[in-house]
């Protein structure tokens, strides 16, 4: 990141500051060995291992071998700290591949952010819209998402509105499939019954009476069905993201 191409603003959040490099962090007296660089990478490393919600300024103080007030130089708050965790692990924007049309740029960039997620489990683990994405791997992420817009007829506001609810479907899903995913890698009894579920069985069952036939009617064409081999949180993702973009095309191509 280029600080010098960021305009320092005293009404600017201490979080966004510091995760800008705007302000000096540990400017209260800093203690010997600690910087903010460390104590973001030990809550990083602290979620990742056990999920945000066990994440405190104390098990960070007791990770580092310091105490916890020694930590409040230079991070104000649990959320200050979070937000820039946030930040941290969702890293750079993709590198796109030379030639690639706006829809395929813009399947590339979801894709992406998608992946990031999945490997980042715990972040999907925050309130989606309970703190704006500031940080300068969010603003990049962002910035790249309408770059790949940039050469169609869409007006910037609307661009906006596309990468958003782009942004918002590839979070939604990667939700649903980290819930599943933490079903079926958890050792608890409810886990386990919930992972081993046969939802399309039982479906079968309650539809059988011809109550619901539109139901039974999906069900007999294999709607519950997967294919061998077949990843189908994968296939799913990509299904659903190419019938957004089929919008998005209709909506360019209407302006074009």
């Amino acid at each position: 990141m280029d600080d010098s191409e960021v305009v320092s603003d005293p009404d600017l959040p201490r979080a966004v500051k510091l995760a800008w490099g705007l302000e000096k962090a540990g400017a209260r007296g800093p203690k010997r060995g600690l910087s903010l660089e460390r104590i973001v990478d030990a809550a990083v490393e602290l979620a990742e291992e056990d999920g945000v919600g066990a994440l405190s300024m104390a098990r960070v103080a007791k990770r580092l071998g310091f105490t916890t007030m020694s930590l409040y130089r230079y991070v104000a708050s649990k959320d200050e700290l979070i937000d820039l965790i946030s930040d941290r692990v969702i890293g750079p924007p993709p590198v796109f591949p030379d030639g690639l049309s706006w829809r395929d740029g813009l399947r590339h960039w979801a894709r992406a952010e998608y992946d990031q997620l999945m490997r980042h489990r715990w972040w999907l683990q925050l309130a989606v819209g309970a703190s704006p994405p500031t940080g300068p791997n969010n603003i990049a992420w962002l910035d790249a998402g309408l770059g790949t817009l940039a050469d169609t007829p869409l007006p910037p506001a609307l661009r906006f509105q596309v990468v958003l609810n782009t942004s918002l479907y590839v979070i939604g899903r990667a939700r649903f499939a980290a819930d599943y995913l933490g079903a079926a890698d958890s050792d608890t009894a409810v886990a386990r019954s919930a992972a081993e579920y046969d939802y399309g069985a039982v479906i079968g069952k309650l539809v059988a009476g011809g109550a619901f036939p539109h139901l039974a009617a999906t069900l007999a064409d294999g709607a519950f069905t997967t294919e061998p081999g077949v990843e189908w949180s994968d296939a799913d993702f990509l299904f659903a993201l190419d019938l957004f973009l089929d919008g998005v095309t209709k909506l360019v191509d209407g302006l074009s």
